[in-house]
């Protein structure tokens, strides 16, 4: 079974951007099976011939950058990581130079991704609750030398706002640094909240003064 990608519904010309699905690998048992990660106990073989069809599927012009996503707000420019080496600490990456891949891994964080239309400049963000909180999202169009204005955004599949129940803790956190964020948070019968992860994401990327943003809508 081939690779299966969900592209990036947005109008970015000659910007190869999207998802890939758990379909179309040959890592098994609960990681089937397109795994594309190193640090969850599969299989290296299986994790590196996963990332091999993954190349080869979309016909990437170099292998993906990856990072080792610690849910904070550190990002990277691509021209600061090299193929084969350590993967950086960072939960985004950008990059200025039309040869890079950049890539995050997520399961039930948003990736969102980044591009420029006036300009070579993509980034791809891994967001969490506690990278979103901790200001992941600006750090990152504050890295592009696009304007605000010039740039567009595209969130991929997340947890859904029904299935993401967080506590007073993570709701108070985000209120204490972004006003609107109260109309991402609905009350359950248990006196907790389910979070909008993508409209938290959302508001950051508004207050960094991106509004041209694209949803794929999936949980």
């Amino acid at each position: 079974m081939s690779v299966e990608i969900i592209a990036a519904d947005w109008p970015a010309d000659g910007v190869i951007a999207g998802t890939t699905t758990r379909v179309g690998g040959v890592s098994g048992g609960q990681y089937a099976s397109l795994n594309l990660a190193t640090h969850v106990g599969d299989s290296d073989a299986a994790v590196e011939e996963n990332r091999e069809r993954l190349a080869a599927a979309l016909r990437l012009p170099a292998p993906p950058l990856w990072l080792d996503q610690v849910h904070g707000s550190d990002v990277v420019m691509a021209d600061g990581v090299s193929q084969g080496g350590a993967q950086p600490a960072a939960d985004a990456i950008v990059s200025a130079r039309g040869s890079d891949v950049v890539a995050v891994l997520t399961a039930d964080c948003l990736p969102v991704l980044l591009c420029s239309s006036t300009q070579p400049e993509v980034a791809a963000v891994h967001c969490g609750w506690r990278g979103l909180a901790a200001g992941v999202v600006g750090e990152t169009v504050a890295r592009l030398s696009s304007r605000p204005a010039d740039v567009m955004a595209w969130f991929g599949p997340r947890i859904s706002q029904a299935a993401f129940e967080v506590g007073d803790d993570v709701r108070d956190l985000f209120l204490a640094g972004i006003e609107d964020a109260i109309h991402c948070f609905d009350e359950n019968d248990e006196g907790r909240w389910h979070a909008d992860i993508a409209g938290l994401a959302r508001l950051f990327l508004q207050a960094a003064g991106v509004e041209r943003i694209y949803d794929c809508n999936l949980c």
